[in-house]
């Protein structure tokens, strides 16, 4: 299959999927999304591969966020359909059988850092910042970011970030159990594939059973993944989300 705005490659057992929207830093409209799930899809019968990899072109950004240009003029069914679609996105990477390595190579922001979470395991390189700055819009997360960043650093400092929109760095990630490792960008790919190669030499059927039963360990908050969807959908018909996003498309500080 042809993509418009991701690559994919083959190297051995690792599959490579980039975000190939390096002009305006990896954001994730929603056709990148689908592309994607339908990546990742792609390769969960292929027995050669045993571990995916997933980056964004360049050395700036991993997914600076979602497209905002996209969906600033959307209403509330228009926005829960969006929130609806990006967390199946995101559930496909979580529930891949095939372990998913996010390699985060600079900005990891919005649905960047959503997506970033989605993966089983996130490497990122000394320059990565990660955060939730969707509050600056009039939103709150809408891809599962309200939930799993509980899930990876705990309720406290996942609601500090959450309400403040505050940005941190990859040491701090690091030190909070949000990414594994972090390391030079030169070697961030070679790291990754260096976890595909370990986990090649397990059972395949037993790495899928395990990342089966972890997920299975949180369905008892499948009630707020839902309550995610409403409230993101909800936000589209209030002032603060046209203040938010017009702000940020005039490039001003929202008035709210």
């Amino acid at each position: 299959m042809s993509y418009q705005n991701i690559l994919t490659e083959k190297k051995g057992n690792a599959f490579i999927i980039t975000i190939n929207r390096e002009n305006k830093l990896n954001a994730l409209n929603i056709e990148t999304l689908q592309e994607i799930k339908y990546a990742i899809l792609s390769v969960q019968n292929d027995r050669e591969v045993r571990g995916i990899i997933l980056t964004g072109a360049g050395q700036k950004a991993f997914a600076a966020g979602a497209d905002i240009a996209e969906f600033a003029e959307f209403n509330v069914k228009q926005g829960t359909q969006m929130s609806s679609d990006g967390h199946d996105v995101m559930n496909t990477i979580e529930s891949s059988a095939i372990p998913v390595i996010a390699a985060v190579n600079g900005f990891s922001l919005g649905g960047g850092c959503e997506l970033a979470m989605s993966c089983h395991i996130r490497v990122a390189s000394e320059n990565a910042k990660f955060g939730q700055p969707e509050v600056n819009l009039g939103l709150p997360p809408g891809y599962g970011g309200t939930q799993r960043l509980i899930q990876l650093i705990g309720k406290g400092k996942s609601t500090e970030l959450l309400l403040t929109a505050d940005l941190i760095k990859a040491d701090e990630a690091l030190s909070l159990g949000l990414v594994s490792k972090v390391v030079p960008i030169d070697t961030l790919m070679d790291t990754c594939k260096e976890y595909i190669q370990k986990i090649s030499q397990k059972s395949p059927s037993a790495i899928s059973k395990v990342i089966s039963c972890i997920n299975d360990h949180f369905k008892g908050t499948e009630a707020g993944f839902e309550k995610e969807i409403s409230e993101f959908g909800l936000a589209f018909e209030t002032s603060d989300f046209k203040e938010g996003t017009s702000a940020f498309l005039e490039k001003r500080s929202p008035n709210f």
